[in-house]
């Protein structure tokens, strides 16, 4: 049994009762004036490189129509229409064809090498919305389908002449933040992925070989990382419903108890999700990822203590989540050969990025925990800060359904 211990430094001198609550409000601020669209990757990039044996290659970048459109026009010098209509959104976006070229720079043997054309492909009639460009030639997508949120993307498609003899590439995409992945599929069949942190540029990639199968552990690891990115930095959502966990009761048991209930629960409908045994519309997941996060703050502020029914409601709440990190999964595509390994690594890496914000909580709470004025300082304003952005989130997220 795991007693009930309450978490305390001695000897730790701590800040005055005011500072404290200045601090904890003024963080929790900086995240309520972050863009919604930062709960969850916005950017969405997919890049697949394709050399077609006769000399010349097909460009395909994918991501998000709305974003890519936000994006273009701060180059272009131009504005976004509040709510654009879909024919609207695609109409500019196909006169945005030469900005875009410009955001894109292949780099072959020491030379750029320009594209001859470019064409926009709306989300119905992109082809690389529903690939899967994580991992070698066998890739895949999971059995359960293409998510709804991968059908959402739109594409830019360029085509162009590859110097003769062509033996190395670097590559550079001026546009994202995020880490993506950049496929290069050769004439042969065979195909790598490296992913690349926002606006750097790739490292230098062999052109003259068939490029081999990743192995188990290379599998691992990246999934591992994908997982992890996934709640810090990326995860906003996630990273405030732990938050609103750890604000109920920062004892021992009581913590543990709920991010057990919530692990086992996410990892159950991760894992069916993905196995295509259950699935649900990102628009119906996400706004209810959103409300999970307002209740648990909202219930911080009645209650001091853990009631089983909080328990049962967390892991009704991990349920939600699973789903959300699936549709995650989903959009990255799993090998086929590995498709357990990169399901597990990616599940123990969100596991690793929500143990770290515990971890990071825990330390920043032990010198005040066990003062008189920590709950109504600290727990009470965070929790109302929580409980708004859920709130807000919850709104946007049905209203741009």
């Amino acid at each position: 049994m795991i007693a009930d211990v309450p978490i305390r430094l001695e000897g730790v001198r701590s800040r005055s009762p005011s500072r404290s609550g200045r601090v904890a409000l003024a963080l929790l601020a900086l995240l309520a004036g972050t863009p919604a669209l930062l709960a969850h990757e916005a950017e969405r990039t997919r890049v697949v490189l394709t050399f077609t044996g006769d000399e010349r290659f097909v460009l395909e970048v994918a991501n998000d129509p709305l974003w890519m459109l936000m994006r273009l026009e701060t180059f272009a010098g131009g504005t976004v229409p509040a709510n654009p209509t879909a024919a609207q959104r695609d109409a500019r976006l196909a006169q945005l064809t030469a900005v875009f070229a410009d955001r894109i720079v292949l780099f072959v043997d020491g030379r750029e090498v320009r594209a001859d054309s470019v064409v926009y492909f709306p989300p119905s009639a992109s082809s690389v919305s529903s690939a899967a460009p994580v991992g070698s030639a066998s890739s895949t997508s999971a059995p359960s389908a293409t998510a709804d949120r991968s059908a959402a993307l739109a594409s830019f498609r360029l085509e162009g002449r590859m110097p003769r003899g062509a033996s190395n590439l670097r590559w550079l995409y001026g546009l994202v933040a995020d880490p993506y992945p950049l496929e290069i599929r050769q004439a042969d069949g065979s195909s790598t992925v490296e992913w690349i942190t926002g606006t750097n540029w790739s490292g230098v990639i062999d052109l003259t070989r068939s490029f081999p199968r990743p192995t188990r552990w290379d599998i691992a690891r990246q999934y591992l990382v994908l997982g992890y990115t996934h709640i810090l930095p990326k995860g906003l959502d996630h990273i405030l419903f732990v938050l609103g966990l750890f604000l109920l009761c920062a004892r021992l048991k009581p913590l543990l108890l709920q991010v057990t209930a919530f692990t086992v629960a996410h990892s159950i409908t991760l894992g069916l999700s993905i196995y295509g045994v259950i699935t649900l519309p990102s628009r119906v997941v996400e706004p209810l990822i959103a409300l999970s996060i307002a209740y648990v703050a909202i219930e911080n502020l009645a209650t001091r203590e853990l009631k089983p029914w909080r328990l049962a409601l967390v892991f009704l709440f991990g349920l939600l989540h699973g789903l959300g990190f699936a549709g995650v999964l989903r959009e990255l595509g799993l090998p086929r050969g590995e498709f357990l390994t990169g399901l597990l690594a990616f599940n123990v890496g969100v596991e690793g990025g929500q143990l770290t914000v515990i971890a990071a909580a825990m330390l920043l709470a032990w010198p005040f925990v066990n003062r008189g004025w920590y709950r109504h300082r600290v727990v009470i304003p965070a929790s109302l800060v929580i409980a708004a952005i859920g709130i807000y989130w919850t709104v946007t997220r049905i209203w741009s359904d």
